[in-house]
């Protein structure tokens, strides 16, 4: 075999020439595909102990919250309150930023309690320098926000849940 052939996606040195201009640019997050190989890079805050490095390929089960010192007769934990109606809900697309307005100046692009249709626009999520609008793709109303301003999403997140009898 030839060894001038150009290095895959999963060649170290490319992964190190990525991690270079990722520091060098001040990327948060680098996702490249070729076919079926995939190499996804994100930098950011250290995770919290017990936590995975959030590059899923698909959804992650929740984690257990760790067991306190002394833990004495524990109750189950609450579930959360199912909800009554069926809500549809909105994810982020990709991991990045999430921004509720297209700038500091404008109202959010949607409240609780907004209609929606399936080419409304109801946030900005930044990844890698680019600003995507993401659709809502339902038609309803906008029942929950589960993220803040500015606050960095994960690929697979619940932004909001809509009611679509609403």
């Amino acid at each position: 075999m030839s060894d001038a052939k150009q290095p895959g996606p999963f060649d170290v040195r490319m992964i190190q020439e990525l991690v270079r201009l990722m520091e060098e640019r001040d990327l948060t997050a680098i996702d490249l595909r070729d076919g079926e190989q995939r190499v996804s890079l994100r930098r950011g805050p250290k995770l919290a102990p017990g936590l995975a490095p959030l590059t899923p390929v698909m959804p992650m089960p929740a984690v257990a919250a760790a067991p306190l010192a002394n833990p004495g007769p524990t109750a189950p934990a609450e579930p959360p309150p199912a909800p009554a109606k069926k809500l549809i809900e909105i994810k982020s697309p990709t991991p990045g930023t999430f921004y509720s307005s297209p700038n500091p100046e404008s109202p959010a692009f949607v409240k609780i309690g907004s209609k929606v249709k399936p080419d409304t626009v109801v946030c900005i999520i930044e990844a890698m320098k680019v600003f995507n609008e993401i659709p809502a793709e339902c038609t309803g109303t906008i029942v929950e926000m589960l993220v803040d301003n500015q606050q960095s999403v994960e690929w697979g997140q619940v932004l909001f849940r809509v009611d679509p009898t609403g």
